[in-house]
């Protein structure tokens, strides 16, 4: 894991880091989910993977209860066995150009509203649609890193940190990049 840029925004260090999303040391980890929490794919994979099973047992029980998660709202399960609590489980859009990036940003405040809701400190996020749901990279991150800086300038310490992890070095970069804008 490597911290490649910090940002402070009131009490809340949003940090940019390659590494693997699972793996952050925080009380929630974000898992970029398709509606019907199925985690078959992606980010989604490597969540049911290292914190096992029971995360999509407890996605599927989500589903039966509430019905389809829509594009750009959360759900939330444990963290079964990652190091993290809790589980925020948000769907990104498909990427439609001048379309799109309103329902990332809901997808994103959703996530930190249940953060709260759920009394969750620290986050991780993976980069939001930019694997099977076609947003392009360099944009999904600009759209998060804006969300979670306007969302924090609303609603001041109330969490302490937000990970913004890329798996590659690139994706790292990305996220540094929009936070330094």
């Amino acid at each position: 894991m490597e911290i490649i840029a910090i940002k402070r925004v009131g009490g809340t260090n949003i940090l940019a880091v390659e590494g693997d999303v699972t793996r952050q040391p925080v009380e929630g980890v974000v898992n970029s989910a398709n509606e019907s929490l199925q985690h078959k794919e992606g980010v989604a994979t490597a969540v049911v993977r290292t914190g096992g099973r029971v995360i999509q047992e407890e996605s599927d029980t989500w589903v039966r209860e509430h019905g389809p998660v829509e594009p750009g709202a959360a759900a939330v399960t444990t963290g079964g066995m990652l190091q993290a609590s809790h589980v925020i489980h948000t769907v990104a859009p498909y990427y439609a150009p001048d379309t799109s990036d309103g329902v990332l940003w809901a997808a994103v405040a959703a996530t930190l509203d249940a953060a709260v809701e759920h009394e969750l400190e620290s986050l991780a996020f993976p980069l939001l649609g930019a694997g099977l749901r076609g947003y392009p990279a360099e944009r999904s991150a600009s759209v998060m890193v804006e969300a979670v800086v306007t969302w924090l300038t609303a609603n001041p310490d109330l969490l302490t940190e937000i990970r913004l992890v890329g798996f590659s070095q690139h994706d790292a970069e990305l996220f540094a990049a929009a936070l330094s804008e």
